[in-house]
């Protein structure tokens, strides 16, 4: 803690990125900052919630890198999530791959239909909502320009040539102009061409009725029925017809959800959707989400994209090059708000399931108790003690009724006879106060305490319980791995192992009770020890005792914001001018 808060005090005030480490070594977590002095800071400091919690309590070390500019923090953040894939970024590994049609750079080109997007010269159109909607094109496509069908060429023409879908260049000659032709054309009708392509072939339906060719009529007029089923279903379209992605990206309670419409030719063929949690300001959090969109191989950039205003645009358009605009009135503006309220709806969606999740744990509770073989736990209570190398050891505790948090519950303990780092002994000392209150005050008791521990925090707990207090209360631990996760439940006296399946709702339940109460136990050790580190600043100045240190923490609540006070500042809140004085000297040692 000592060596963090020395780098801590000492980053500057540049964009760059920022890497932080587990006691391993092994990075963890990218971000970026225009800032790197006030965010990394900010993790350090003030109460997260459960999954930033988890982060920071398993950061040891970070290491940053300057940048000139917030572009180029976006570039390299990017560069290194691809470079070291850490656990708590978030990687689009969409199984998701779009089809395209294809127009092969082949001396005789071929237009086929693939999922797999590469430089190979070849020209490419999508994406297409699903294989379908690109197989329907390609027929159709394949009945207006003969272009080459087999993968090699035969030597004597196929079926495609009898039905007038191919030129047979196996066996004719077929030249480069005759194939350009037809791919100008393909690419044309692809590029929102089709309308001016169905009017020629009503130009030449016509032609064929008036000098009585019924049969080529019928032809012409089965190609624009095709064009008008294939081309023309999609109901949102937009007159310009030009390809563009719109996005939006609606962010609550440390999640965030972007949804992505495809307009292709004018025409909403697809959309899609990623929900995911965040750790940096929800603004920053999508354009590294931007970034790895269109780095991934199966996404074509579009020749404009559509962003929400509360996203800077010049960046992002510099950042993944593409035109970026923020639709301010119409028919545009209504497709970044539909697809805000798409994202919406997802993200409710989401959040409807966990509560369904939480609806469940009332049966994992039973099942609980029948693994346990003790009566439904409807009251659970669970400790966890945090310290650092016996610095300002606390403990908390945290209530469940029926499965759910019960905050009104939960309680936060100072460590009052233990020197040094003993968790056993604050075990002892916290379970003992917590439960000799409730008798003393005939409160009601827990039926399950639940320890953060193993064998030898179970058995203090146990002592106390049963030999001190004369309760039989069953209580039980949840030890972990050695990657810091839930990995058993064990009770009695030697504990044991209870088999649970990873997969049950019991055993979700029990992580999320011990997630839980260590976030809950950590945040209160960090406002102990900001306190800790304000207060000793403060000590050994003549003229300041406890009470004007508790005026001084009260009023600016950390040693940065009284490092940032003027000599008016200390006055106007009662400070004497000697004590001011000596304590403006001690703030810059």
């Amino acid at each position: 803690m000592e060596k963090l808060k020395e780098k801590l005090a000492v980053l500057p005030d540049h964009p760059g990125c920022y890497l932080m480490k587990d006691r391993q070594g092994t990075i963890i977590y990218v971000g970026k900052a225009k800032v790197l002095k006030n965010r990394v800071r900010s993790y350090f400091t003030g109460s997260h919630d459960g999954k930033t919690q988890r982060l920071v309590s398993e950061i040891e070390e970070f290491e940053y890198i300057i940048t000139s500019s917030n572009l180029e923090a976006l570039i390299l953040e990017l560069n290194l999530i691809k470079k070291y894939d850490p656990k708590y970024n978030v990687m689009l590994r969409d199984d998701k791959s779009y089809p395209y049609l294809k127009i092969t750079a082949e001396d005789q080109p071929r237009l086929i239909t693939t999922r797999k997007v590469k430089k190979d010269k070849g020209k490419y159109f999508g994406p297409y909502p699903n294989a379908g909607a690109a197989n329907e094109t390609k027929k159709l496509l394949d009945r207006l320009y003969p272009l080459r069908k087999c993968s090699t060429l035969p030597d004597r023409v196929c079926l495609y040539y009898h039905i007038n879908q191919c030129l047979a260049p196996c066996v004719y000659e077929v030249s480069s102009e005759q194939n350009k032709s037809m791919i100008e054309e393909i690419t044309r009708f692809l590029n929102g061409g089709h309308k001016v392509i169905k009017k020629d072939l009503m130009s030449k339906m016509e032609k064929a009725a008036e000098e009585l060719e019924f049969e080529r009529a019928k032809e012409y007029r089965d190609q624009i029925q095709h064009i008008e089923a294939v081309m023309e279903k999609q109901k949102i379209t937009i007159a310009d017809e030009i390809d563009r992605d719109v996005f939006g990206f609606p962010y609550d309670k440390g999640w965030m959800c972007v949804q992505v419409f495809f307009i292709r030719q004018g025409k909403l063929i697809e959309r899609d959707v990623s929900i995911f949690p965040v750790y940096q300001e929800a603004g920053e959090e999508f354009l590294t989400f931007l970034g790895q969109f269109y780095s991934h191989k199966d996404h074509i950039k579009p020749k404009e994209i559509f962003l929400p205003n509360s996203v800077d645009k010049e960046l992002a358009s510099a950042f993944i090059q593409v035109k970026t605009l923020h639709p301010q009135r119409g028919q545009k503006k209504e497709l970044v708000e539909l697809a805000n309220k798409n994202a919406e709806a997802a993200l409710n969606e989401k959040f409807a399931l966990i509560e369904r999740d939480e609806a469940k744990t009332i049966i994992a509770v039973e099942n609980l108790g029948k693994a346990l073989n003790i009566p439904t736990p409807h009251v659970i209570e669970s400790f966890d003690n945090s310290n650092i190398q016996g610095v300002d050891p606390v403990s908390a505790m945290v209530s469940f009724v029926d499965g759910k948090p019960n905050r009104k519950g939960y309680r936060k303990y100072k460590v009052r006879t233990v020197q040094g780092p003993d968790d056993y002994e604050s075990m002892r000392e916290v379970i003992r106060r917590r439960y000799l209150r409730q008798l003393k005050e005939e409160l009601p008791l827990p039926d399950l305490i639940v320890i953060d521990g193993g064998k030898g925090q179970i058995s203090a707990a146990q002592s106390v319980i049963e030999d001190e207090l004369g309760l039989s209360i069953p209580v039980c631990g949840l030890a972990k791995d050695e990657k810091h996760r839930t990995s058993q439940l064990l009770i009695g006296d030697p504990p044991e192992i209870v088999p649970l399946k990873r997969d049950s709702q019991e055993f979700y339940l029990l992580q999320r009770i011990q997630d839980e109460v260590h976030r809950f136990a950590i945040t209160f050790h960090r406002q102990i020890r900001s306190k800790s580190l304000f207060t000793s600043v403060l000590d050994d100045i003549e003229g300041i005792g406890e009470k004007r240190k508790r005026t001084l923490l009260k009023h600016f609540g950390s040693v940065k914001k009284m490092k940032e006070a003027s000599f008016e500042d200390f006055r106007n809140i009662g400070i004497p001018e000697k004590a001011a004085k000596a304590l403006m000297e001690k703030l810059k040692e």
